[in-house]
């Protein structure tokens, strides 16, 4: 049984034309002279074939890049494997026509799940916390950082309070920007991020790993940049939309019972803009705050003498006292948040948005990206 697609000029107009074969969505594909009809949806996570573009003989999705031959639609070469549905074609009365059933079926190879990927559970142990330097600087000549100075001294006193800690810092790590998968469509923006899939180098991993599987207690520590956090914040929490986007998408709330404190100093004013920022964030994705959950420092707006700057923070006991204390508030939060006995239906309960929880009917299950 054939079902007819439309007039054969509707079909050479571009490389590749939505269609549609009963209520199944397909992508008829114009190459060489040929035409061929596959399934319209990507295997990875549901893309839309027909929004792509053809590289070659190989439809490429517009989400993540997977490619499909345009008429076999078996993957690229090393990934033969990761097949869509095809249906024949033929041209009958000036009209292009597809058959009614695929003539083969969806197979996706054998791709191992990244280990981000893996349940969020917290394994036994003490209150765990990870400090987030988002200064930028030259690592090999480092210059001294009032943020990074404070965020030192916070970091030695949750040791000192029992906890496990550890420091990230941006700077010294190598990871791209944000790429706006999820302007494409919030469903291609995955967890994890689209990017550390495909990009074994991106070390954006490390900040994943730390907030979602690892850490209690997350304090970002940032100068004030023209009256904003540093640009390595930013760019930071730009790749962070994936875990806030796993709340209002697909229900799945990553951070649970993580506390969130912060370190702001620089010689511009604007502490509570920047303070503003840090909480609205760090609230939407899912952290708690201890009472008081930030220290700042800054001298306003004519303080240009940095040097003086640096000086008083170096020998601030008020400072120095501050950076503990919000540890140890942080910390304390924390361990109540452990301590805490949630109810099944408590943990059952979705996010912020899960009344706007949208499901995309893709056939069956994504898999992970390919590398």
């Amino acid at each position: 049984m054939w079902h007819d697609l439309g007039p054969v000029e509707e079909f050479t107009h571009a490389p590749l034309t939505s269609a549609m074969i009963g209520r199944l969505k397909v992508v008829v594909t114009h190459q060489g002279g040929q035409f061929g009809v596959l399934n319209g949806v990507c295997n990875h996570a549901g893309g839309p074939l027909a929004d792509g573009r053809l590289d070659g003989e190989y439809v490429v999705c517009p989400w993540h890049h997977w490619k499909y031959h345009c008429r076999t639609g078996q993957g690229e070469p090393g990934y033969e494997q990761d097949a869509v549905p095809r249906y024949d074609v033929r041209v009958e009365g000036g009209r292009l026509q597809a058959s009614a059933e695929p003539v083969t079926k969806r197979s996706r190879g054998d791709h191992p799940t990244h280990p981000l990927a893996r349940a969020v559970e917290r394994a036994p142990g003490p209150v765990r916390v990870v400090g987030i330097s988002t200064t930028n600087m030259d690592v090999a000549y480092p210059r001294y950082s009032t943020s990074d100075a404070l965020l030192e001294i916070a970091m030695a006193e949750a040791a000192q309070l029992g906890a496990e800690a550890k420091t990230i810092r941006l700077a010294e790590l190598k990871f791209r920007p944000c790429e706006g998968y999820y302007s494409k469509s919030a469903h291609a923006c995955t967890w994890p991020c689209s990017i550390t899939q495909m990009d074994p180098t991106d070390q954006m991993d490390r900040v994943y790993e730390a907030m979602v599987h690892w850490a209690d207690v997350i304090i970002v520590a940032t100068p004030i940049r023209w009256g904003a956090a540093g640009s390595l914040y930013y760019r930071m929490v730009e790749r962070m939309n994936c875990v806030q986007n796993q709340t209002t998408i697909a229900n799945r709330v990553l951070l649970r019972n993580k506390v969130a404190a912060f370190i702001i100093t620089g010689g511009q004013d604007n502490v509570q803009g920047v303070a503003g920022q840090l909480l609205g964030f760090f609230g939407e994705i899912g952290c708690h705050f201890p009472q008081f959950p930030y220290i700042a420092h800054s001298r306003g707006w004519t303080a240009e003498d940095m040097e003086n700057n640096i000086e008083i923070v170096k020998h601030s006991k008020e400072l120095r006292d501050g950076a503990r204390a919000l540890m140890a508030r942080a910390v304390d939060h924390a361990q109540l948040l452990l301590d805490h006995e949630h109810s099944p239906h408590a943990m059952e309960r979705g996010g912020r948005k899960a009344h706007r929880l949208v499901l995309e009917e893709i056939g069956d299950d994504a898999g992970p990206a390919k590398p």
